[in-house]
Protein backbone atom coordinates (compact mmCIF):
# COMPACT_ATOMS: atom_id res chain seq x y z
CA UNK A 1 0.00 0.00 0.00
CA UNK A 2 2.86 2.36 0.86
CA UNK A 3 4.43 1.85 -2.57
CA UNK A 4 1.15 2.71 -4.29
CA UNK A 5 0.87 5.86 -2.17
CA UNK A 6 4.44 6.85 -3.05
CA UNK A 7 3.79 6.25 -6.76
CA UNK A 8 0.68 8.43 -6.68
CA UNK A 9 2.63 11.20 -4.96
CA UNK A 10 5.41 10.90 -7.54
CA UNK A 11 2.92 11.05 -10.42
CA UNK A 12 1.38 14.19 -8.92
CA UNK A 13 4.82 15.68 -8.08
CA UNK A 14 3.89 15.86 -4.41
CA UNK A 15 6.70 13.78 -2.85
CA UNK A 16 8.04 16.70 -0.83
CA UNK A 17 4.64 17.00 0.88
CA UNK A 18 4.47 13.29 1.80
CA UNK A 19 4.77 13.81 5.56
CA UNK A 20 2.22 16.61 5.63
CA UNK A 21 -0.30 14.66 3.51
CA UNK A 22 0.07 11.66 5.84
CA UNK A 23 -0.24 14.01 8.81
CA UNK A 24 -3.53 15.41 7.50
CA UNK A 25 -4.86 11.91 6.69
CA UNK A 26 -4.03 10.52 10.12
CA UNK A 27 -5.26 13.74 11.69
CA UNK A 28 -8.64 12.93 10.18
CA UNK A 29 -8.44 9.46 11.72
CA UNK A 30 -7.55 11.07 15.05
CA UNK A 31 -10.56 13.40 14.78
CA UNK A 32 -12.83 10.45 14.01
CA UNK A 33 -11.44 8.67 17.08
CA UNK A 34 -12.17 11.71 19.24
CA UNK A 35 -15.71 12.05 17.94
CA UNK A 36 -16.38 8.32 17.95
CA UNK A 37 -15.31 7.84 21.57
CA UNK A 38 -17.21 10.99 22.64
CA UNK A 39 -20.40 9.95 20.89
CA UNK A 40 -20.12 6.37 22.17
CA UNK A 41 -19.76 7.58 25.74
CA UNK A 42 -22.60 10.07 25.29
CA UNK A 43 -24.80 7.19 24.12
CA UNK A 44 -23.68 4.82 26.89
CA UNK A 45 -24.17 7.39 29.62
CA UNK A 46 -27.47 8.49 28.07
CA UNK A 47 -29.67 10.78 30.06
CA UNK A 48 -27.14 10.98 32.89
CA UNK A 49 -25.14 13.37 30.69
CA UNK A 50 -28.11 15.71 30.53
CA UNK A 51 -28.26 15.75 34.34
CA UNK A 52 -24.53 15.96 35.09
CA UNK A 53 -22.36 18.45 33.19
CA UNK A 54 -19.17 16.83 34.47
CA UNK A 55 -20.03 13.64 32.52
CA UNK A 56 -19.85 15.42 29.17
CA UNK A 57 -16.47 16.87 30.15
CA UNK A 58 -15.35 13.43 31.32
CA UNK A 59 -16.43 11.87 28.03
CA UNK A 60 -14.59 14.57 26.12
CA UNK A 61 -11.45 14.10 28.23
CA UNK A 62 -11.47 10.33 27.63
CA UNK A 63 -12.04 10.92 23.91
CA UNK A 64 -9.18 13.44 23.79
CA UNK A 65 -6.84 10.95 25.49
CA UNK A 66 -7.83 8.21 23.02
CA UNK A 67 -7.22 10.60 20.13
CA UNK A 68 -3.79 11.54 21.50
CA UNK A 69 -2.86 7.83 21.64
CA UNK A 70 -3.97 7.29 18.04
CA UNK A 71 -2.14 10.43 16.94
CA UNK A 72 1.05 9.38 18.73
CA UNK A 73 1.24 5.95 17.17
CA UNK A 74 0.27 7.04 13.65
CA UNK A 75 2.61 10.02 13.74
CA UNK A 76 5.44 7.94 15.19
CA UNK A 77 5.15 5.06 12.71
CA UNK A 78 3.85 6.51 9.44
CA UNK A 79 4.15 10.29 9.42
CA UNK A 80 7.54 10.99 11.01
CA UNK A 81 8.89 7.42 10.84
CA UNK A 82 10.65 7.47 14.20
CA UNK A 83 13.57 5.07 14.41
CA UNK A 84 13.92 5.15 18.18
CA UNK A 85 13.67 1.75 19.86
CA UNK A 86 13.44 0.64 23.43
CA UNK A 87 10.99 1.38 26.19
CA UNK A 88 12.60 4.54 27.59
CA UNK A 89 13.22 6.33 24.26
CA UNK A 90 9.66 5.61 23.13
CA UNK A 91 8.30 6.64 26.53
CA UNK A 92 10.27 9.88 26.20
CA UNK A 93 8.76 10.51 22.77
CA UNK A 94 5.30 9.82 24.15
CA UNK A 95 5.81 12.15 27.11
CA UNK A 96 7.00 14.94 24.79
CA UNK A 97 4.12 14.26 22.38
CA UNK A 98 1.43 14.18 25.08
CA UNK A 99 2.89 17.27 26.73
CA UNK A 100 2.87 19.15 23.44
CA UNK A 101 -0.76 18.14 22.89
CA UNK A 102 -1.69 19.49 26.33
CA UNK A 103 0.02 22.78 25.40
CA UNK A 104 -1.85 23.03 22.09
CA UNK A 105 -5.11 22.10 23.82
CA UNK A 106 -4.53 25.07 26.12
CA UNK A 107 -3.66 27.19 23.06
CA UNK A 108 -6.95 26.18 21.46
CA UNK A 109 -8.90 26.98 24.61
CA UNK A 110 -7.09 30.33 24.77
CA UNK A 111 -8.18 31.12 21.23
CA UNK A 112 -11.77 30.29 22.12
CA UNK A 113 -11.63 32.38 25.31
CA UNK A 114 -10.18 35.44 23.58
CA UNK A 115 -11.96 35.35 20.23
CA UNK A 116 -15.36 34.00 21.30
CA UNK A 117 -15.81 34.81 24.97
CA UNK A 118 -14.09 38.21 25.07
CA UNK A 119 -14.36 39.54 21.52
CA UNK A 120 -17.65 37.91 20.55
CA UNK A 121 -16.56 36.37 17.24
CA UNK A 122 -18.69 33.68 15.64
CA UNK A 123 -18.19 30.38 17.50
CA UNK A 124 -17.88 28.35 14.30
CA UNK A 125 -15.29 30.68 12.81
CA UNK A 126 -13.34 30.62 16.08
CA UNK A 127 -13.41 26.81 16.19
CA UNK A 128 -12.11 26.60 12.61
CA UNK A 129 -9.39 29.22 13.16
CA UNK A 130 -8.27 27.53 16.38
CA UNK A 131 -8.25 24.10 14.72
CA UNK A 132 -6.13 25.30 11.81
CA UNK A 133 -3.62 26.99 14.13
CA UNK A 134 -3.44 23.90 16.36
CA UNK A 135 -2.93 21.53 13.42
CA UNK A 136 -0.07 23.64 12.09
CA UNK A 137 1.55 24.04 15.51
CA UNK A 138 1.17 20.30 16.25
CA UNK A 139 2.79 19.41 12.92
CA UNK A 140 5.86 21.56 13.56
CA UNK A 141 6.17 20.39 17.17
CA UNK A 142 5.99 16.78 16.01
CA UNK A 143 8.46 17.28 13.18
CA UNK A 144 11.04 19.45 14.89
CA UNK A 145 10.76 18.62 18.60
CA UNK A 146 9.14 15.24 19.28
CA UNK A 147 10.14 13.07 16.32
CA UNK A 148 13.20 14.97 15.12
CA UNK A 149 15.91 12.85 13.62
CA UNK A 150 19.11 12.73 15.62
CA UNK A 151 22.24 13.53 13.62
CA UNK A 152 23.76 10.14 14.40
CA UNK A 153 20.61 8.45 13.03
CA UNK A 154 20.57 10.38 9.77
CA UNK A 155 24.30 10.12 9.05
CA UNK A 156 26.67 12.49 7.28
CA UNK A 157 25.09 11.90 3.84
CA UNK A 158 21.69 13.09 5.04
CA UNK A 159 23.22 16.16 6.70
CA UNK A 160 24.87 17.29 3.47
CA UNK A 161 21.52 17.19 1.62
CA UNK A 162 19.47 19.12 4.15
Amino acid sequence: MEKIFDRVLAALHLQKYRHFILYVFFGGLTTLTDWGVSFLLYALWGEAIEQQNFLIHGADAIAWAAAVLVAFFTNRVWVFESKRHGFLPILGEFAAFAGSRVVTLLLQEGFVAVLFDWLGFNKYAVKIIAAVVVVIVNYFIGKYLVFRKKTEESGPEAQSHE
